[in-house]
């Protein structure tokens, strides 16, 4: 409980099989811990993080709300109704930050709507852990989710992606677990060969890997020096060689800043 008011605690969990300590600040795991109600996009992976930090109440009698992939927006009230009896409110995303690239955004808006105090909590995120091991622009980055399904709407969005990132924009985006691999190959089939592709996959774990090659250098990287895809979570991004011409006359990548800094 937090005073008279409680507040609506945006909780990050972690990324894979890791402990919590490696991952999460002390302040961080001393609210969760206190904390009572959850709101979850999955209830199970909620009790098992639960579990993980080893929360002093028997999981089973903690209050988690599972508000799934599409929270109905009719409940938010509801939902963030115990915060007027002075109780904070945790929301959990299934892995990572709660409403970055996940359900519960709503909900946030919600609480100011409400005139809540919406406190975001130190912890992991996949997509800024990847951006910060790619070695392409953290300055300006855009994450666009996921690509389509469909082949040609997808070898459409790679051009569209590598047409966006020459003005040094890295672009960041993920894919459902078991498709990894099959993007993966999309990528090295129609990208560019001088275009950047990174993959980071199982951050904060122990099988954490990173791998940040020009697409030519892609291609010819045997299978067997490729990072583990299949059914793992993963982060990819790109940027592709800029076509800014020195005056020199050849082709440079990148772009260098009244600072000097690239």
């Amino acid at each position: 409980m937090s005073g008279s008011q409680g507040a609506l605690l945006l909780l990050p969990t972690l990324l894979g099989a890791t402990t919590p300590e490696r991952v999460l600040p002390a302040e961080t795991l001393e609210l969760a811990r206190k904390t009572t109600i959850f709101l979850a996009e999955d209830a199970r992976s909620a009790r098992a993080f639960l579990k993980a930090i080893a929360h002093p109440r028997p999981i089973a009698s903690l209050t988690v709300i599972e508000i799934g992939h599409a929270p109905d927006r009719r409940c938010y009230d509801e939902w963030l109704a115990p915060t007027r009896d002075g109780f904070d409110i945790a929301l959990l995303s299934e892995a990572g930050c709660p409403a970055v690239a996940d359900p519960g955004s709503g909900v946030v808006a919600r609480a100011h709507q409400l005139g809540l105090r919406v406190r975001p909590l130190v912890g992991p995120s996949s997509l800024l852990l990847g951006l910060m091991a790619t070695g392409m622009s953290g300055q300006r980055f855009r994450f666009v989710g996921y690509l389509p399904q469909d082949r040609h709407a997808l070898v459409e969005a790679i051009a569209a992606l590598e047409r966006a990132s020459r003005g040094a924009e890295t672009q960041l985006f993920i894919e459902t677990p078991y498709r990894n691999e099959r993007l993966l190959q999309a990528l090295l089939e129609h990208a560019r060969p001088d275009t950047q592709l990174a993959v980071a996959v199982d951050l904060t774990t122990d099988a954490e890997r990173v791998l940040s090659l020009p697409v030519s250098d892609w291609r010819t990287l045997p299978p067997a020096s490729r990072p583990a895809l299949a059914r793992r979570p993963a982060v990819f991004a790109m940027m592709a060689a800029s076509e800014v011409q020195p005056a020199g006359g050849s082709t440079r990548r990148g772009r260098t800043s009244r600072s000097g800094r690239q």
